[in-house]
Protein backbone atom coordinates (compact mmCIF):
# COMPACT_ATOMS: atom_id res chain seq x y z
CA UNK A 1 0.00 0.00 0.00
CA UNK A 2 1.42 3.36 -1.03
CA UNK A 3 1.76 5.91 1.77
CA UNK A 4 0.75 9.06 -0.11
CA UNK A 5 1.37 11.35 2.85
CA UNK A 6 4.99 10.34 3.25
CA UNK A 7 5.49 10.25 -0.53
CA UNK A 8 4.24 13.83 -0.86
CA UNK A 9 6.49 14.92 2.02
CA UNK A 10 9.51 13.34 0.33
CA UNK A 11 8.61 15.02 -2.96
CA UNK A 12 8.35 18.42 -1.25
CA UNK A 13 11.69 17.93 0.52
CA UNK A 14 13.34 16.96 -2.78
CA UNK A 15 12.01 20.13 -4.45
CA UNK A 16 13.09 22.32 -1.52
CA UNK A 17 16.66 21.07 -1.76
CA UNK A 18 16.96 22.76 -5.18
CA UNK A 19 14.72 25.81 -4.69
CA UNK A 20 16.21 27.89 -7.48
CA UNK A 21 16.04 25.05 -9.98
CA UNK A 22 12.45 24.29 -8.99
CA UNK A 23 11.47 27.93 -9.41
CA UNK A 24 13.11 28.21 -12.83
CA UNK A 25 11.49 24.93 -13.90
CA UNK A 26 8.06 26.31 -12.97
CA UNK A 27 8.70 29.56 -14.83
CA UNK A 28 7.52 28.14 -18.16
CA UNK A 29 4.26 27.02 -16.56
CA UNK A 30 3.83 30.41 -14.86
CA UNK A 31 4.26 32.25 -18.16
CA UNK A 32 1.99 29.82 -20.00
CA UNK A 33 -0.87 29.95 -17.49
CA UNK A 34 -0.75 33.74 -17.17
CA UNK A 35 -0.69 34.10 -20.97
CA UNK A 36 -3.70 31.79 -21.39
CA UNK A 37 -5.70 33.67 -18.74
CA UNK A 38 -4.88 37.07 -20.27
CA UNK A 39 -5.66 35.94 -23.82
CA UNK A 40 -8.95 34.31 -22.78
CA UNK A 41 -9.84 37.44 -20.77
CA UNK A 42 -9.19 39.62 -23.83
CA UNK A 43 -11.22 37.29 -26.07
CA UNK A 44 -14.13 37.02 -23.64
CA UNK A 45 -14.11 40.77 -23.06
CA UNK A 46 -14.15 41.43 -26.82
CA UNK A 47 -17.06 39.01 -27.26
CA UNK A 48 -19.05 40.69 -24.48
CA UNK A 49 -18.28 44.11 -25.96
CA UNK A 50 -19.54 42.99 -29.37
CA UNK A 51 -22.72 41.60 -27.83
CA UNK A 52 -23.31 44.78 -25.83
CA UNK A 53 -22.70 46.97 -28.89
CA UNK A 54 -25.06 44.90 -31.02
CA UNK A 55 -27.77 45.11 -28.34
CA UNK A 56 -27.32 48.89 -28.16
CA UNK A 57 -27.83 49.10 -31.93
CA UNK A 58 -31.02 47.07 -31.78
CA UNK A 59 -31.84 43.37 -31.79
CA UNK A 60 -34.23 41.27 -33.90
CA UNK A 61 -33.94 43.90 -36.59
CA UNK A 62 -34.08 44.05 -40.37
CA UNK A 63 -32.52 46.88 -42.35
CA UNK A 64 -33.97 47.38 -45.83
CA UNK A 65 -31.89 49.52 -48.18
CA UNK A 66 -32.30 50.64 -51.75
CA UNK A 67 -30.28 48.65 -54.26
CA UNK A 68 -26.92 49.67 -55.65
CA UNK A 69 -26.85 51.93 -58.68
CA UNK A 70 -24.44 51.22 -61.53
CA UNK A 71 -22.30 53.79 -63.35
CA UNK A 72 -20.18 52.62 -66.27
CA UNK A 73 -20.58 49.03 -65.07
CA UNK A 74 -19.37 49.95 -61.55
CA UNK A 75 -21.65 49.23 -58.57
CA UNK A 76 -21.85 52.38 -56.43
CA UNK A 77 -22.97 50.76 -53.16
CA UNK A 78 -26.20 50.12 -51.27
CA UNK A 79 -28.64 53.03 -51.18
CA UNK A 80 -27.29 54.81 -54.27
CA UNK A 81 -30.37 53.91 -56.30
CA UNK A 82 -33.40 55.36 -54.43
CA UNK A 83 -36.27 52.87 -54.69
CA UNK A 84 -37.78 52.73 -51.18
CA UNK A 85 -40.60 55.06 -50.17
CA UNK A 86 -42.67 55.98 -47.15
CA UNK A 87 -45.55 54.07 -48.74
CA UNK A 88 -43.41 50.91 -48.73
CA UNK A 89 -42.98 51.27 -44.99
CA UNK A 90 -46.74 51.72 -44.46
CA UNK A 91 -47.42 48.62 -46.55
CA UNK A 92 -44.87 46.63 -44.53
CA UNK A 93 -46.58 47.59 -41.27
CA UNK A 94 -49.96 46.58 -42.62
CA UNK A 95 -49.18 43.27 -44.31
CA UNK A 96 -45.86 41.75 -43.15
CA UNK A 97 -46.16 39.16 -40.38
CA UNK A 98 -43.98 39.33 -37.26
CA UNK A 99 -43.37 43.10 -37.49
CA UNK A 100 -43.68 44.90 -34.16
CA UNK A 101 -42.39 48.28 -35.42
CA UNK A 102 -41.00 49.92 -38.55
CA UNK A 103 -39.53 53.33 -39.36
CA UNK A 104 -38.27 55.08 -42.48
CA UNK A 105 -34.89 56.79 -42.35
CA UNK A 106 -32.99 59.28 -44.49
CA UNK A 107 -29.57 60.57 -43.47
CA UNK A 108 -27.21 63.32 -44.50
CA UNK A 109 -24.24 65.12 -42.97
CA UNK A 110 -24.94 68.75 -42.01
CA UNK A 111 -23.26 71.60 -40.20
CA UNK A 112 -24.93 72.44 -36.89
CA UNK A 113 -24.62 75.84 -35.25
CA UNK A 114 -25.69 77.42 -31.97
CA UNK A 115 -24.59 80.94 -31.08
CA UNK A 116 -20.86 80.97 -31.87
CA UNK A 117 -20.52 77.18 -31.63
CA UNK A 118 -20.63 74.84 -34.61
CA UNK A 119 -20.33 71.10 -35.13
CA UNK A 120 -20.56 68.78 -38.13
CA UNK A 121 -22.81 65.77 -37.51
CA UNK A 122 -25.15 63.27 -39.13
CA UNK A 123 -28.81 64.26 -39.39
CA UNK A 124 -31.36 61.45 -39.28
CA UNK A 125 -34.77 62.13 -40.73
CA UNK A 126 -36.97 59.45 -39.17
CA UNK A 127 -40.09 58.54 -37.18
CA UNK A 128 -40.85 57.95 -33.47
CA UNK A 129 -40.58 54.15 -33.72
CA UNK A 130 -36.92 54.44 -34.70
CA UNK A 131 -35.97 55.15 -31.08
CA UNK A 132 -37.65 51.93 -29.93
CA UNK A 133 -36.16 49.86 -32.75
CA UNK A 134 -32.59 51.08 -32.16
CA UNK A 135 -32.82 51.16 -28.34
CA UNK A 136 -32.30 54.92 -27.96
CA UNK A 137 -33.47 56.31 -24.62
CA UNK A 138 -34.46 59.94 -23.98
CA UNK A 139 -32.42 61.65 -21.28
CA UNK A 140 -34.00 65.11 -21.14
CA UNK A 141 -37.19 66.45 -22.73
CA UNK A 142 -38.98 64.15 -25.15
CA UNK A 143 -38.45 62.16 -28.33
CA UNK A 144 -40.13 62.63 -31.67
CA UNK A 145 -43.91 62.15 -31.74
CA UNK A 146 -46.45 61.41 -34.49
CA UNK A 147 -47.60 65.06 -34.62
CA UNK A 148 -44.03 66.17 -35.43
CA UNK A 149 -44.01 63.92 -38.50
CA UNK A 150 -47.56 64.84 -39.51
CA UNK A 151 -46.92 68.59 -39.25
CA UNK A 152 -43.33 68.51 -40.63
CA UNK A 153 -42.29 70.26 -37.42
CA UNK A 154 -38.87 71.87 -37.14
CA UNK A 155 -37.93 70.10 -33.91
CA UNK A 156 -34.91 67.93 -33.14
CA UNK A 157 -33.68 65.38 -30.62
CA UNK A 158 -29.90 65.42 -30.24
CA UNK A 159 -27.27 62.90 -29.13
CA UNK A 160 -25.07 63.51 -26.10
CA UNK A 161 -21.95 64.28 -28.17
CA UNK A 162 -23.77 66.99 -30.11
CA UNK A 163 -25.23 68.38 -26.87
CA UNK A 164 -21.75 68.63 -25.34
CA UNK A 165 -20.13 70.19 -28.41
CA UNK A 166 -22.83 72.81 -28.99
CA UNK A 167 -24.05 73.60 -25.48
CA UNK A 168 -21.36 72.50 -23.04
CA UNK A 169 -22.92 72.65 -19.57
CA UNK A 170 -26.05 74.53 -20.75
CA UNK A 171 -29.47 72.88 -20.80
CA UNK A 172 -30.23 72.35 -24.52
CA UNK A 173 -34.01 71.89 -24.13
CA UNK A 174 -35.98 74.69 -25.84
CA UNK A 175 -32.93 76.25 -27.50
CA UNK A 176 -32.73 76.89 -31.24
CA UNK A 177 -29.98 75.36 -33.35
CA UNK A 178 -29.46 75.71 -37.08
CA UNK A 179 -29.27 72.57 -39.19
CA UNK A 180 -27.69 73.54 -42.49
CA UNK A 181 -28.90 77.08 -41.88
CA UNK A 182 -32.48 76.09 -40.98
CA UNK A 183 -33.63 76.77 -37.38
CA UNK A 184 -34.76 73.80 -35.27
CA UNK A 185 -35.98 73.71 -31.68
CA UNK A 186 -34.28 71.15 -29.42
CA UNK A 187 -37.04 69.17 -27.71
CA UNK A 188 -34.96 66.32 -26.28
CA UNK A 189 -31.54 64.79 -25.65
CA UNK A 190 -30.60 61.10 -25.68
CA UNK A 191 -28.77 58.97 -23.16
CA UNK A 192 -25.25 58.10 -24.24
CA UNK A 193 -24.73 54.78 -26.01
CA UNK A 194 -20.97 55.16 -26.47
CA UNK A 195 -18.93 54.17 -29.49
CA UNK A 196 -18.99 51.02 -31.58
CA UNK A 197 -15.54 50.82 -33.10
CA UNK A 198 -14.86 54.11 -34.89
CA UNK A 199 -18.57 55.05 -34.95
CA UNK A 200 -19.82 57.42 -32.24
CA UNK A 201 -23.46 56.45 -31.66
CA UNK A 202 -24.06 59.78 -29.86
CA UNK A 203 -22.80 62.08 -32.63
CA UNK A 204 -26.13 62.53 -34.43
CA UNK A 205 -29.43 64.36 -34.33
CA UNK A 206 -32.98 63.29 -35.24
CA UNK A 207 -35.62 65.30 -37.06
CA UNK A 208 -39.01 64.24 -38.47
CA UNK A 209 -38.69 62.37 -41.79
CA UNK A 210 -41.18 64.69 -43.47
CA UNK A 211 -39.26 67.76 -42.34
CA UNK A 212 -36.03 66.26 -43.65
CA UNK A 213 -37.57 65.54 -47.05
CA UNK A 214 -39.32 68.87 -47.51
CA UNK A 215 -37.03 71.40 -45.82
CA UNK A 216 -33.52 70.04 -45.13
CA UNK A 217 -32.21 67.41 -47.52
CA UNK A 218 -33.93 68.04 -50.80
CA UNK A 219 -34.20 65.22 -53.31
CA UNK A 220 -34.75 64.56 -56.98
CA UNK A 221 -36.99 61.64 -55.95
CA UNK A 222 -39.77 62.99 -53.67
CA UNK A 223 -41.05 60.51 -51.09
CA UNK A 224 -38.03 58.20 -51.25
CA UNK A 225 -36.05 57.19 -48.14
CA UNK A 226 -32.54 55.83 -47.59
CA UNK A 227 -33.70 52.79 -45.67
CA UNK A 228 -36.48 51.21 -43.65
CA UNK A 229 -35.72 49.53 -40.32
CA UNK A 230 -38.02 46.81 -39.01
CA UNK A 231 -38.15 45.13 -35.61
CA UNK A 232 -39.61 41.75 -34.70
CA UNK A 233 -40.33 40.53 -31.18
CA UNK A 234 -38.35 37.30 -31.63
CA UNK A 235 -35.73 35.94 -34.07
CA UNK A 236 -38.46 33.70 -35.51
CA UNK A 237 -40.60 36.78 -36.19
CA UNK A 238 -37.68 38.42 -37.99
CA UNK A 239 -37.28 35.45 -40.32
CA UNK A 240 -41.00 35.46 -41.07
CA UNK A 241 -41.01 39.24 -41.64
CA UNK A 242 -38.02 39.04 -43.98
CA UNK A 243 -39.82 36.58 -46.24
CA UNK A 244 -43.04 38.62 -46.30
CA UNK A 245 -41.21 41.91 -46.91
CA UNK A 246 -39.26 40.41 -49.80
CA UNK A 247 -42.45 39.16 -51.44
CA UNK A 248 -44.24 42.44 -50.76
CA UNK A 249 -41.53 44.69 -52.23
CA UNK A 250 -41.13 42.48 -55.29
CA UNK A 251 -44.86 42.89 -55.89
CA UNK A 252 -44.97 46.63 -55.13
CA UNK A 253 -41.91 47.43 -57.26
CA UNK A 254 -43.11 45.20 -60.10
CA UNK A 255 -39.92 43.16 -60.27
CA UNK A 256 -39.99 40.35 -62.83
CA UNK A 257 -38.73 36.82 -62.33
CA UNK A 258 -35.52 37.42 -64.23
CA UNK A 259 -34.86 40.86 -62.75
CA UNK A 260 -32.59 41.71 -59.82
CA UNK A 261 -34.27 43.06 -56.69
CA UNK A 262 -34.03 46.84 -56.35
CA UNK A 263 -33.64 46.50 -52.57
CA UNK A 264 -31.43 44.68 -50.05
CA UNK A 265 -32.44 43.24 -46.68
CA UNK A 266 -29.91 42.71 -43.89
CA UNK A 267 -30.68 40.68 -40.78
CA UNK A 268 -28.94 41.99 -37.64
CA UNK A 269 -29.02 38.51 -36.06
CA UNK A 270 -26.98 37.03 -38.91
CA UNK A 271 -24.46 39.86 -38.70
CA UNK A 272 -24.21 39.45 -34.92
CA UNK A 273 -23.65 35.71 -35.20
CA UNK A 274 -20.89 36.18 -37.77
CA UNK A 275 -19.22 38.88 -35.70
CA UNK A 276 -19.37 36.84 -32.49
CA UNK A 277 -18.08 33.77 -34.32
CA UNK A 278 -15.14 35.78 -35.65
CA UNK A 279 -14.33 37.14 -32.19
CA UNK A 280 -14.56 33.68 -30.60
CA UNK A 281 -12.31 32.20 -33.27
CA UNK A 282 -9.80 34.96 -32.63
CA UNK A 283 -9.97 34.31 -28.86
CA UNK A 284 -9.39 30.58 -29.37
CA UNK A 285 -6.45 31.35 -31.65
CA UNK A 286 -4.90 33.63 -29.02
CA UNK A 287 -5.40 31.02 -26.28
CA UNK A 288 -3.91 28.31 -28.50
CA UNK A 289 -0.81 30.41 -29.13
CA UNK A 290 -0.52 31.08 -25.39
CA UNK A 291 -0.88 27.34 -24.70
CA UNK A 292 2.37 26.72 -26.56
CA UNK A 293 4.11 28.31 -23.56
CA UNK A 294 2.57 25.60 -21.37
CA UNK A 295 3.94 22.89 -23.64
CA UNK A 296 7.38 24.52 -23.51
CA UNK A 297 7.07 24.61 -19.73
CA UNK A 298 6.16 20.92 -19.74
CA UNK A 299 9.27 20.08 -21.76
CA UNK A 300 11.29 22.04 -19.21
CA UNK A 301 9.79 19.96 -16.41
CA UNK A 302 10.58 16.70 -18.20
CA UNK A 303 14.16 17.81 -18.79
CA UNK A 304 14.73 18.75 -15.16
CA UNK A 305 13.08 15.57 -13.91
CA UNK A 306 15.37 13.47 -16.11
CA UNK A 307 18.35 15.31 -14.63
CA UNK A 308 16.92 14.71 -11.16
CA UNK A 309 16.56 10.99 -11.83
CA UNK A 310 20.21 10.81 -12.89
CA UNK A 311 21.37 12.77 -9.83
CA UNK A 312 19.32 10.65 -7.43
CA UNK A 313 20.09 7.23 -8.89
CA UNK A 314 21.80 6.05 -5.72
CA UNK A 315 18.91 7.34 -3.58
CA UNK A 316 16.51 5.36 -5.77
CA UNK A 317 18.68 2.24 -5.33
CA UNK A 318 18.65 2.62 -1.54
CA UNK A 319 14.85 3.03 -1.46
CA UNK A 320 14.39 -0.07 -3.58
CA UNK A 321 16.86 -2.03 -1.45
CA UNK A 322 14.82 -1.36 1.70
CA UNK A 323 11.54 -2.40 0.11
CA UNK A 324 10.24 0.41 -2.14
CA UNK A 325 8.37 -0.89 -5.16
CA UNK A 326 8.76 0.51 -8.69
CA UNK A 327 5.27 2.01 -8.34
CA UNK A 328 6.44 3.92 -5.21
CA UNK A 329 9.36 5.43 -7.13
CA UNK A 330 7.16 6.24 -10.11
CA UNK A 331 4.50 7.96 -7.99
CA UNK A 332 7.09 10.01 -6.09
CA UNK A 333 8.53 11.51 -9.27
CA UNK A 334 5.06 12.05 -10.73
CA UNK A 335 4.07 13.95 -7.58
CA UNK A 336 7.20 16.07 -7.84
CA UNK A 337 6.47 17.02 -11.46
CA UNK A 338 2.80 17.62 -10.62
CA UNK A 339 3.73 19.91 -7.71
CA UNK A 340 6.16 21.84 -9.90
CA UNK A 341 3.43 22.34 -12.46
CA UNK A 342 0.49 23.10 -10.16
CA UNK A 343 2.46 25.56 -8.01
CA UNK A 344 3.60 27.28 -11.20
CA UNK A 345 -0.04 27.23 -12.35
CA UNK A 346 -1.25 28.93 -9.15
CA UNK A 347 1.39 31.63 -9.45
CA UNK A 348 0.48 31.98 -13.12
CA UNK A 349 -3.20 32.48 -12.23
CA UNK A 350 -2.32 35.36 -9.89
CA UNK A 351 0.02 36.84 -12.49
CA UNK A 352 -2.56 36.44 -15.26
CA UNK A 353 -5.37 38.09 -13.29
CA UNK A 354 -3.07 40.95 -12.31
CA UNK A 355 -1.88 41.36 -15.90
CA UNK A 356 -5.43 41.40 -17.26
CA UNK A 357 -6.49 44.06 -14.75
CA UNK A 358 -3.45 46.19 -15.59
CA UNK A 359 -4.34 45.92 -19.31
CA UNK A 360 -7.87 47.09 -18.58
CA UNK A 361 -6.72 50.04 -16.50
CA UNK A 362 -3.98 51.07 -18.94
CA UNK A 363 -6.16 51.01 -22.06
CA UNK A 364 -9.75 51.13 -23.32
CA UNK A 365 -9.61 47.39 -23.94
CA UNK A 366 -12.42 45.44 -22.33
CA UNK A 367 -11.26 42.27 -20.52
CA UNK A 368 -13.34 39.69 -18.69
CA UNK A 369 -11.79 37.05 -16.44
CA UNK A 370 -13.95 33.96 -16.05
CA UNK A 371 -13.75 31.13 -13.54
CA UNK A 372 -13.72 28.75 -16.50
CA UNK A 373 -10.46 30.21 -17.85
CA UNK A 374 -8.83 29.91 -14.41
CA UNK A 375 -9.91 26.30 -13.89
CA UNK A 376 -8.98 25.44 -17.48
CA UNK A 377 -5.49 26.87 -17.09
CA UNK A 378 -4.92 25.16 -13.74
CA UNK A 379 -6.25 21.85 -15.01
CA UNK A 380 -4.12 22.03 -18.13
CA UNK A 381 -1.00 22.90 -16.14
CA UNK A 382 -1.59 19.90 -13.84
CA UNK A 383 -2.12 17.67 -16.87
CA UNK A 384 1.11 18.97 -18.45
CA UNK A 385 3.00 18.18 -15.22
CA UNK A 386 1.75 14.58 -15.17
CA UNK A 387 2.16 14.11 -18.93
CA UNK A 388 5.74 15.33 -19.15
CA UNK A 389 6.69 13.93 -15.77
CA UNK A 390 5.59 10.41 -16.59
CA UNK A 391 8.59 9.40 -18.72
CA UNK A 392 11.23 10.44 -16.11
CA UNK A 393 9.13 8.75 -13.39
CA UNK A 394 8.78 5.59 -15.50
CA UNK A 395 12.51 5.60 -16.24
CA UNK A 396 13.31 5.92 -12.53
CA UNK A 397 10.99 3.00 -11.65
CA UNK A 398 12.81 0.71 -14.10
CA UNK A 399 16.24 1.13 -12.48
CA UNK A 400 17.90 -2.04 -11.22
CA UNK A 401 18.51 -1.65 -7.46
CA UNK A 402 22.00 -3.16 -7.62
CA UNK A 403 23.06 -1.02 -10.58
CA UNK A 404 21.57 2.04 -8.90
CA UNK A 405 23.47 1.44 -5.67
CA UNK A 406 26.74 1.07 -7.58
CA UNK A 407 26.11 4.22 -9.67
CA UNK A 408 28.69 6.97 -9.24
Amino acid sequence: MIDFKSTVKMAIVSLKINKMRSMLTSLGIIIGVSAVIIMLAVGTGASEKVQKDMESMGSNMLTIRSASAKSGGVRMGAGTRPTLTLKDEIAIKKTARGVSAAASVSTEGKQLTYSNQNWSSTVYGTEPDYFYIKNYEVDLGRGLIAEDVKNSAKVTVIGSTVATELFGDLDPIGRIIRVGGIPFKVVGTLKSKGSMGPMDQDDLIFIPITTAQKKVFGTSFPGTVSMIVVKGDTPEDVGLAEKDITDLLIQRHRIGKNQDNDFEIRNSAEFQEKLESTVQTFAILLASIASVSLLVGGIGIMNIMLVSVTERTKEIGIRMAIGAKPSDIRIQFLIESFLLSIVGGLIGVVTGITGAQIMQMASTMNVSISLFSILLSLGFSGFIGVLFGYYPAYKASLLNPIDALRYE
